[in-house]
């Protein structure tokens, strides 16, 4: 295990002579293992960035190859042990253009990678679970030349009721924990899951335990067997996470960390053309301090397969972790003196058939923006924009379709994800699956209590201020039908587990809905009819927290990304105005003092 700091002290202070005596000598070096480490790899699988330079599953992969070669023969002649191992910490892939090429097409393109790039453990991340667990197992069954190799590690996640993932566990490719050999030292690498799986995808019945015991308990087990190296590999969905876990553990040597996209680096020289020394979050690695007062390297990478971390950690005989070193190796393309070349093999075999697809989609236009529509990530998970606003009037729209009587729509900013502007000028269907990618579909709620509709919206503005509980900003709405205001420097409502509310929300403080008039005003409630709602599913089932409670609902069989397609086509007639969706939105969110 770690040194404490104390010890390191301790250690530093003994190394002069004492009375004549030679002083303690520093500690030998008796194994030192290299982890190369990548995670939210979210199916970014083409190069990107200026002429396609930055990026690429295929250069990736070339950089990894020579990674590990380094590894293993670099200071040959030296007594101390030396090997490598590649993990991944989650998101192995993302609804997508690039993801919609493997279902259109029956292969698992992202899982070709992964089987190629040769990982020791694979964590399971939020986004593994977006179309549900029986596509999640026939990607970790079908997608690998040989199933298990490499495990998919988790502690935290109870897999019994989802028959089609407890048989991967039957068979030891789903576990709690995997043991690598390397160079005749057995490494434990355990997994974890964020706790909040269930608000943010789709695991249906797995059961998501808290992480802290589940992770400890396996310390424990894998400690009982002698292995007295630990590599923590976990999808908290940000390194703070993980930091925060390691003050209450003991016996992890490492953590690697998934979901956050931090940038850690120790030189802008490591960073791509297209990040700068502001985009990076810390030092590599980061340091934590566990509960027995030891330290603990914490490290990660913003994904997308732009960076490969690298982290060289040397060990005593007794398994104490006594150094550490390393950084992120940026993937550039052969125009920098440090890029690669792509790996033939994924070239052909991933690279070339997903940018086919993907170019095909580019190439069907739809429509015409007179305006930039923005999806940038931090807009719509916080203000309204005219792309929410577009998404959600092709949500409304295509329920009133089905049932006339639909009052409004809501769209979550986390199911908008092309993190972007798109500039005005030809609309195609590639930008569509952009911007609404995920397997949602169109879904009536009816007949919402104004009460209760008040609590949905509450929902949507309980993430906005730093300080409020975590739980993720995507469940900021973008709506359709209807306008509000909310007070920011209101009381954040807090709920139960069961979607019941434990905190009551001040924050929305006006809506009215068109057709029905003020809903709420001043805070409060306006007694009248019930709302129906159009929404998407994932939302309907209670995701991102959003309060319906097991309220019936029905699936009208059109996904979002259709309806938005569908809306622009149909009512807009193949353009999106300036008068209609003007820039900043047309006031449909207000933020009240």
């Amino acid at each position: 295990m770690l040194v404490s700091l104390a010890a390191a002290i301790v250690m530093v202070l003994t190394l002069a002579p004492v009375d004549g005596a030679d002083a303690e000598k520093p500690p030998k070096v008796d194994f030192t293992l290299t982890i190369l480490h990548n995670n939210d790899g979210e199916s970014e699988l083409l190069p990107r960035g200026e002429d396609d330079q930055e990026g690429g599953v295929a250069r990736f992969k070339s950089v990894v190859d020579r990674e590990k070669v380094e590894a293993r023969t670099n200071g040959k002649g030296k007594k101390n042990k030396r090997d490598v191992m590649m993990v991944s910490s989650g998101d192995n892939f993302l609804a997508g253009p690039e993801f919609t090429a493997s279902l259109a097409d029956g292969v698992f393109y992202d899982a070709i990678a992964l089987d190629a790039i040769g990982y020791d453990a694979i964590a399971i991340g939020n986004h593994d679970f977006d179309f549900g667990p029986d596509l999640l197992a026939s990607f970790i069954s079908e997608g690998f030349s040989d199933p298990g190799t490499p495990p998919y590690v988790s502690a935290n996640l109870d897999f019994t009721g989802e028959p089609v993932l407890q048989a991967l566990v039957d068979s030891d490719i789903i576990a709690a924990s995997t043991v690598v050999k390397k160079r005749g030292e057995e490494i434990a690498i355990i997994g974890a899951t964020t706790e909040n799986l269930p608000f943010i995808s789709s695991p249906r019945n797995v059961i998501v335990n808290a992480v802290l015991p589940a992770v400890q308990a396996e310390i424990a087990e894998v400690e009982a067997q002698g292995i007295d190296k630990i590599i923590f590999i976990s999808h908290l969905q940000d390194i703070d996470g993980d930091i925060a876990l390691a003050t209450q553990l003991t016996g992890v040597d490492v953590m690697i960390a998934g979901g956050g996209d931090e940038l850690l680096a120790n030189d802008p020289s490591e960073l791509l053309p297209s990040d700068g020394p502001g985009d990076i979050f810390g030092a590599y690695p980061q340091i934590a301090v566990d509960a027995d007062g030891l330290q603990v390297p914490v490290v990660t990478t913003s994904g997308q397969y732009g960076y490969l971390g690298r982290l060289v950690v040397d060990f005593d005989a007794d398994g104490n972790v006594i150094a550490w070193d390393g950084g992120p190796i940026r993937i550039v393309g052969e125009a920098f003196a440090d890029g690669v070349a792509g790996d033939p093999g994924l070239q052909a075999a991933v690279e070339a058939p997903v940018a086919a697809f993907v170019a095909d989609l580019a190439t069907q236009v739809i429509g015409v923006s007179e305006v930039d529509l923005d999806g940038r990530r931090s807009a719509v998970r916080s203000v309204e924009t005219n792309e929410g606003n577009l998404i959600a009037d092709s949500q409304l729209w295509q329920a009133q379709q089905v049932d006339p009587e639909v009052d409004i729509a809501l769209q979550n900013g986390g199911g908008i994800r092309n993190d972007s502007i798109i500039p005005a000028g030809d609309i195609s269907l590639l930008d569509t699956f952009d911007m609404v990618p995920f397997p949602n579909f169109v879904t009536i709620v009816p007949d919402i209590p104004r009460d209760q509709f008040k609590e949905i919206l509450e929902n949507a503005v309980s993430r906005t201020q730093p300080g409020d509980t975590p739980g993720g900003t995507g469940r900021f709405a973008q709506v359709a039908g209807m306008t509000f205001g909310y007070s920011a420097s209101g009381t954040a409502q807090v709920l139960n587990p069961d979607g019941t509310v434990a905190t009551p929300g001040t924050r929305v403080q006006e809506v009215v809905v068109d057709g029905l008039g003020t809903v709420v005003t001043g805070g409060a409630v306006v007694p009248g009819e019930a709302i129906d709602i159009a929404i998407v599913d994932f939302l309907a089932r209670g995701g991102d927290e959003y309060p319906f409670r097991g309220a019936p609902f029905d699936i009208i069989g059109v996904s979002y990304q259709q309806a938005l397609t569908n809306y622009i086509q149909g009512p807009l007639v193949g353009t999106i105005t300036a008068a209609d969706y003007p820039e900043g939105g047309e006031g449909r969110i207000v933020e009240l003092p």
